[in-house]
C-alpha cells in the first residue's frame, strides 16, 4: 500500500508560497515583456511609416529633385546637407520617444556619397546586408548592431528622374526602450528575490503560530493518554485551536469521571463479592470440620451462590452499559407492549405475594426510538423493585405529554425512607430490604443514555413512585 511521506507544516507552507510567488511574477514578467515588445514594435513601425510619409510629402513639395547619374562619366552625388535642408523632421523624436533617421543605398546596401554618414549607418547597412534579404523585401526588420537596436525598413526612391536602384533605408532606434524593459526585468528579478526572503520570514512566523499550539495540544493529548486528566489552562487566538483545546478538556473531564467511577466500581465490587464468598467459605469449613449440619449449610451455600450469580450478572450488565466503546442499535419500540411484557414476566412472583398490576395507557401504542434490550431491563428492575416493597398493587402508566413520554411505576408499600432519597440511584447503596444496590443504578444509567430523566418520590398513599421522562425525539 502506498504510504504518503509526512512533511512539516513549515516546509509545505514555504513550498506553496514559493510556487505562488514564482508563478505570479513569472506570469507578470511574461505578460509585461510581451506587452512591451508589442508596444515597441508597433511604435517603431508607426514611426517608420510616418517618416516615410513625411519624406514623400517633402519630395512632392520640392523643386527639381534629380538623382540622375551622367552616363558613366561622373559618379552619383547627393547635394551637401541634403537631409538637413529638405527633411528637418528627421532629427525630432516622436511621442513614443523613438528617434528615426534615413539614409540612401543602392540595391547592394552600399551607401551613396555626399550624405551624412556615421558608424551607426554603416553598421545598419552591413547588418541589413548580412540578413541576405533583398532590399525590396526589407520591412520592419529588427536589427542589432554594436551601436544599438533598430527596426529597419527600405522604400524605393520615386520620381520622374530618380534612379531605379536607389532606396531609402529608414530606421527607428528602439535601444532605449529595450534597455528600459531589460532594467524592468532586472528589477522584477530583484523584487522576486526580496519577496522570497520576506516570504521565508513570514512563513517561518506563520508556521510558528500554527505549530506551537499544535505541539502544546499534542503534549496535552499525550498526558491524557498516560492517565493524567488535569485540564489545560491554554488560551488560543485561533478559534479552531481553542475549540480543539475545549474538546480535549471536556474529554479529559469525562475520562477523569469515568476513571474515578471505574475505580470506585471495582472497589465496591470486590467488597460485595467478598461477603457471599466469605459466607460460602464459612459454611463449607463448618461442614468440613463437622460443626455445622450439612443440610442447613448447603441451603445457605446455595442461597449465597444464587445471590452471587445474580450479582455477577448485574455487574456484567452495568459494566456493559458504562463501556464507552459499546455500540447499540436503536429501533422503534412500542413502550406500551414492552411494559405489559415485563409485567407478565414477573406475574408469577407477583401472584405469590398477592400483588396485582394495574395499567393506565392513554394511547394503545407509544413508539419510541430506543435500545429495546436496555429499556426492557430498566422496566424489569423497576417492576421487581416494586414487587419487593408493594403490599397489594402496582400501578403502571405510559402517557404522551407534549414533546415527552412519561412512564410511571408506583407501588402501595411503605415508601422510601427520607434518609435514603439522595442515594437510592447510587451503585451498591442498599436501603432496608435491598438486594445488591445495583438495580436502580442500572435503571438510571439506561434512562440517561436515552437522554431521559428518572425521579423518585413517595405518594400520599405512602408508596414509592418512580417516574421516567423521555424526549419523543432522540437527540
Amino acid at each position: 500500500m502506498f504510504k504518503i511521506k509526512s512533511t512539516k507544516i513549515r516546509v509545505r507552507l514555504l513550498a506553496v508560497f514559493a510556487v505562488i510567488l514564482l508563478l505570479s511574477f513569472s506570469f507578470t514578467g511574461v505578460i509585461f515583456n510581451i506587452a512591451v515588445r508589442r508596444y515597441i514594435q508597433t511604435s517603431a513601425v508607426t514611426q517608420i511609416e510616418m517618416t516615410h510619409n513625411n519624406i514623400l510629402q517633402a519630395i512632392e513639395q520640392s523643386e527639381v529633385f534629380v538623382f540622375r547619374q551622367p552616363d558613366g562619366i561622373t559618379p552619383f552625388r547627393l547635394p551637401e546637407s541634403f537631409f538637413e535642408e529638405r527633411f528637418p523632421f528627421l532629427t525630432r523624436r516622436n511621442s513614443y520617444r523613438i528617434s528615426s533617421n534615413v539614409f540612401i543605398v543602392d540595391t547592394d546596401y552600399n551607401l551613396y556619397e555626399n550624405q551624412e554618414k556615421n558608424e551607426e549607418t554603416y553598421e545598419i547597412a552591413k547588418a541589413a546586408k548580412d540578413t541576405k534579404i533583398p532590399i525590396s523585401n526589407l520591412r520592419n526588420m529588427l536589427i542589432r548592431t554594436g551601436s544599438g537596436i533598430y527596426y529597419v525598413s527600405s522604400f524605393p526612391m520615386t520620381g520622374n528622374q530618380v534612379r531605379d536602384s536607389s532606396y531609402f533605408i529608414i530606421y527607428a532606434d528602439v535601444t532605449g526602450l529595450l534597455l528600459f524593459a531589460a532594467s524592468i526585468n532586472t528589477f522584477l528579478i530583484l523584487l522576486v528575490c526580496m519577496m522570497f526572503a520576506v516570504t521565508v520570514f513570514l512563513t517561518y512566523f506563520l508556521s510558528n503560530t500554527i505549530t506551537h499550539p499544535i505541539n502544546k495540544l499534542v503534549k496535552f493529548a499525550s498526558r491524557i493518554g498516560q492517565g493524567d486528566f488535569t485540564p489545560s489552562n491554554f488560551t488560543f487566538i485561533d478559534e479552531e485551536f481553542e475549540s480543539l483545546n475545549n474538546a480535549l478538556n471536556n474529554s479529559a473531564k469525562q475520562l477523569n469521571v469515568y476513571d474515578s467511577e471505574q475505580k470506585e466500581f471495582f472497589q465496591n465490587v470486590s467488597h460485595e463479592l467478598r461477603t457471599p464468598l466469605m459466607s460460602i467459605q464459612c459454611q463449607a469449613e463448618g461442614i468440613s470440620f463437622g460443626i455445622m449440619e450439612p443440610k442447613k449449610a448447603i441451603e445457605t451455600i446455595l442461597q449465597e451462590i444464587n445471590r452471587l450469580s445474580q450479582m455477577v450478572t448485574d455487574l456484567l450488565y452495568i459494566s456493559k452499559i458504562d463501556n464507552i466503546t459499546t455500540v447499540y442499535n436503536y429501533s422503534k419500540v412500542d413502550l406500551v407492549n414492552t411494559l405489559r411484557s415485563c409485567a407478565q414476566r414477573h406475574q408469577t412472583l407477583a401472584d405469590k405475594k398477592g400483588i396485582r398490576f394495574s395499567f393506565e395507557f392513554n394511547e394503545p401504542v407509544v413508539e419510541y426510538d430506543c435500545v429495546e434490550e436496555l429499556i426492557s431491563r430498566a422496566f424489569d428492575n423497576l417492576i421487581t423493585n416494586a414487587i419487593r416493597y408493594a403490599s397489594s398493587q402496582i400501578d403502571i402508566s405510559c402517557k404522551k405529554e407534549k414533546q415527552q413520554i412519561v412512564i410511571s411505576i408506583q407501588d402501595d408499600g411503605d415508601g422510601i425512607e427520607n434518609e435514603n432519597f439522595p442515594y437510592i440511584f447510587e451503585r451498591f447503596y442498599k436501603g432496608s430490604d435491598g438486594n445488591h444496590g445495583i438495580g436502580l443504578s442500572i435503571v438510571k444509567s439506561i434512562i440517561e443514555q436515552h437522554n431521559g430523566i428518572i425521579t423518585a418520590k413517595n405518594t400520599e398513599k405512602h408508596g414509592a413512585l418512580f417516574t421516567i421522562t423521555l424526549p419523543i425525539t432522540r437527540k
